[in-house]
């Protein structure tokens, strides 16, 4: 391949299905991710995992600290930050509780995978490191579901800082896929006193790397991402710092991508709009 564009050898055979009829689409299910950035000497660099290769889906793929909404994510929480209102209409979300979800759900997966944690004692102060066996045992917990991010936070007596947050995008999983997930993408500053580490069972690695050296790679074909996963980081590239990139999240267009399927002549043609690089032509006798 002449990038490194993620491309499941089952997708054209799902597509038929779909457009035959023979394949019905699964609802999505609300889901977060944070690039995290930190500025360095060279400009800023955002914090990636490499996904275990041996798993089934996007193994060896770069991406960012994420994952699903859990149910628990709309309780009540101490808040600081834009109001709930602001960030359902920034986000378009349904209503305020499904808001706190999706922000609860970037915070709590964010510290769940990397151990950075953006909350603090009060609504100006962020908490510093947070690699203590107590905040260990938090984590896992976090992990296991056997403690929600609400009582987390009440446990600590710290608020959630939404703040130090700014939406950037919004990818949905396409139709044809048997797992969905409609993905909201935010990006945050590394806080002062926190470092990131791999605690993710589904990452076999992590680094810090500029946007520019990651998108060289998939150019290259060397380091292998989805869709969503290098179309932000092409976008950050202009931002030479953590903070301008934070500054210019607020002018981001949240609209969702969704991928489009459709037979034309002996071809699918599947395509992402507004991006334009990662159309295929897929053959009737598989993908090239």
């Amino acid at each position: 391949m002449s990038n490194g564009q993620w491309y499941p050898p089952e997708w054209p055979d799902r597509i038929r299905a779909l457009a035959s009829g023979e394949l019905t689409a699964v609802a999505p299910k609300r889901a977060a991710t944070v690039m995290l950035l930190r500025d360095t000497a060279d400009g800023t660099a955002v914090h990636m995992l490499r996904r275990r290769t041996s798993m089934a889906f996007a193994g060896g793929a770069y991406a960012y600290p994420g994952g699903g909404v859990d149910p628990r994510d709309d309780r009540p929480v101490r808040w600081a930050g834009p109001s709930l209102g602001v960030w359902a209409e920034r986000l378009g979300a349904d209503d305020t509780a499904s808001a706190q979800a999706i922000v609860c759900a970037a915070v709590r997966e964010t510290f769940e995978e990397a151990g950075v944690l953006l909350a603090g004692p009060t609504h100006d102060t962020v908490v510093g490191d947070t690699t203590g066996d107590d905040w260990e045992a938090d984590r896992q917990a976090l992990v296991d579901r056997g403690l929600s991010f609400a009582d987390f936070l009440d446990r600590r007596g710290l608020v959630l800082r939404s703040d130090l947050l700014g939406a950037w995008a919004r990818w949905i999983t396409p139709e044809f896929e048997p797992r969905r997930y409609d993905t909201w993408f935010f990006v945050a500053a590394l806080p002062e006193g926190q470092r990131t580490r791999n605690a993710s069972t589904e990452a076999e690695s992590t680094v810090w790397i500029s946007p520019s050296q990651a998108t060289a790679g998939y150019d290259k074909g060397d380091l292998l991402m989805m869709p969503p996963t290098i179309a932000t980081l092409r976008t950050l590239e202009p931002y030479g710092t953590a903070a301008q990139a934070l500054e210019a999240a607020a002018d981001q267009d949240l609209a969702p991508v969704l991928a489009q399927a459709r037979l034309e002549g002996g071809e699918v043609v599947l395509s992402w709009p507004g991006h334009d690089e990662f159309t295929k032509h897929v053959p009737t006798g598989g993908p090239r």
